[in-house]
């Protein structure tokens, strides 16, 4: 059996960061703070198509939240959840929970899911990226980076933040999974 250095960095980051659970097999096994308090469970979830995306208040890209709240609208009846994950990992959004989901609202009516403030790249990242960097090799390299996770919890696919939520690539790639199992 071989074990492969990127295997057991991200093992150590999971166990330094406090999380003892046992491996999770799939994306419907984590759960995350709320952005309104409580907790946000992707079991929740279960069967239904997730793009996750971490994003940012102050980004070039931020205008990506309407786009992300429309399709968030037009494809839910059809099995799709977006869940955006504010950080300031890339020093770009606000201080608070509170202050996101009110400039959120304010400014784009979003209405998809969102949680609290998270780490989402290097050793502090939340078991959710640790667990994708683990899978895919990948970590957010900037703020609107999306996972794509298919109905069976399993990835799909990692788009950079010039993958725009209704362009050709990303939409291409929801399509083919809301047909998966619907």
């Amino acid at each position: 059996m071989t074990i492969n250095r990127r295997s057991i960095l991200v093992a150590a980051a999971m166990m330094a960061s406090g999380t003892t659970k046992a491996a999770k097999t799939d994306a419907f096994g984590f759960s995350f703070p709320s952005i309104e308090d409580g907790i946000l469970d992707f079991a929740a979830f279960q069967g239904r198509v997730l793009l996750v995306t971490n994003t940012a208040s102050f980004c070039g890209y931020t205008y990506q939240y309407e786009a992300l709240e429309k399709l968030h609208a037009t494809l839910a009846g059809r099995g799709l959840t977006v869940v955006g994950i504010p950080s300031q990992d890339f020093n770009q959004e606000k201080d608070n929970a509170a202050d996101v989901k009110a400039f959120c609202e304010a400014t784009f009516g979003v209405q998809f899911p969102m949680t609290g403030l998270l780490h989402v790249r290097g050793a502090r990242a939340d078991p959710f990226y640790l667990w994708v960097r683990a899978q895919k090799g990948w970590e957010p390299s900037w703020n609107f980076n999306k996972v794509l996770i298919g109905r069976d919890g399993r990835i799909l696919g990692t788009y950079g933040s010039e993958d725009e939520p209704g362009g050709p690539r990303l939409r291409g790639a929801i399509e083919r999974a809301l047909a998966l199992g619907s």
